[in-house]
């Protein structure tokens, strides 16, 4: 029994892997890796192995929008035989990414991957990352069973993930499926371990800029919500619906059920990190026309792009994700609850420039 994986060493592929040898120790890994990305794979393997010697992971390198994963034949064979759980994660998740390199790696690859996953012979179960916010600008209630193109996304990221999304769901007809429509990953809930700062992460940059400012104001007056969900939250209900008879050809939102109003949130951040609550508002439209300027994003390290999410009126429904995971118990962590575990392991690395996204 092999589990392959593309999006090794991303922190929620490593993160599942460990899960899975929770379970049962003497798994075999293969982890589809890019030749950029070996040195980091090596190191995450070697971390994985430590823990659990009994289990087998092996890097193989190769491309996601290559045909066959660009691997050789005899590799494609031994794989199309073997695997009975493939797991695709590999994406680009920027949301300034360009249109041409989000099509290519998004929708292209997901394709790619997609006619290898027709060719194993044993599959068990495909299970497919994807988002929940290939809603695009849609509003209102959200639901899992639905999957209609928005009159507008709101950047290049939720674009191709729902063309990518489209194609998976065609696939549910022919292999055992499983898509996951995750929230804004953060870190874990207990440890606030996380690899990079992006996400909710922004506004951390952000106050951590400004703190020494008089005041920090909030920006805006939305009502909106903000779904932010811990990686703990993912990799566990994700595993587990991996296994889960009931999870096939189902579209899973995890999601917070229960999301705080943007403003709520940036309240308890700048409390937790500055000692103050914030006061007055920056408008909105004021404060994404000023953020257009790159070395002020640079300076504080947020993307412009994530301001949209700040006037963005809609939730996700969850009454599928609550359905398949009562039995095992698996609920969502609260936000705030878990806001200082987030914000002390952020204070440790925030001037570690590997934990930055490029901006």
């Amino acid at each position: 029994m092999t589990i392959i994986f593309t999006g090794f060493p991303g922190f929620i592929a490593t993160q599942i892997m460990i899960e899975l040898l929770k379970n049962e120790e003497n798994l075999v890994f293969v982890a589809l890796i890019k030749d950029t990305e070996m040195k980091t794979a090596l190191e995450r393997k070697t971390m994985i192995t430590k823990r659990f010697p009994q289990a087998t992971i092996e890097l193989v390198e190769g491309d996601i929008t290559l045909p066959n994963l660009d691997l050789v034949d005899g590799k494609v064979e031994e794989l199309q035989n073997t695997v009975t759980t493939f797991w695709h994660l590999a994406a680009i998740y920027d949301l300034a990414v360009p249109k041409d390199l989000a099509w290519k790696v998004n929708v292209h690859g997901t394709n790619t991957v997609n006619e290898f996953v027709k060719g194993i012979q044993n599959l068990q179960r495909y299970m497919y990352f994807s988002t929940a916010y290939v809603a695009g600008k849609r509003t209102g209630n959200l639901l899992e069973t639905e999957l209609i193109r928005p009159e507008q996304f709101k950047n290049f990221y939720e674009e191709t993930k729902f063309a990518a999304e489209l194609l998976v769901e065609d696939l549910k007809a022919e292999v055992p499926t499983t898509i996951i429509r995750p929230g804004i990953v953060r870190g874990h809930s207990i440890t606030g371990e996380t690899i990079k700062f992006d996400g909710p992460y922004f506004l951390l940059n952000m106050v951590s800029k400004l703190r020494a400012l008089p005041l920090i104001p909030y920006i805006g007056h939305s009502t909106s919500t903000l779904n932010t969900v811990p990686v703990d939250y993912i990799f566990q209900a994700a595993v587990y619906l991996s296994q889960a008879e009931e999870a096939v050809s189902k579209t899973v939102h995890l999601t917070d059920p229960n999301p705080h109003p943007i403003q709520e949130i940036v309240r308890a951040v700048t409390i937790e990190m500055t000692g103050k609550s914030p006061k007055g508002h920056l408008p909105l439209k004021m404060t994404q026309k000023i953020m257009k300027n790159k070395k002020l994003q640079r300076y504080l390290q947020v993307e412009q792009e994530s301001l949209d999410y700040f006037s963005w009126d809609a939730t996700f429904d969850t009454t599928i994700a609550k359905q398949l995971l009562q039995k095992a118990e698996i609920d969502c962590p609260d936000f705030i609850a878990t806001l200082p575990e987030m914000v002390s392991f952020y204070e440790k690395n925030k001037n570690k420039k590997e934990f930055h996204v490029k901006i």
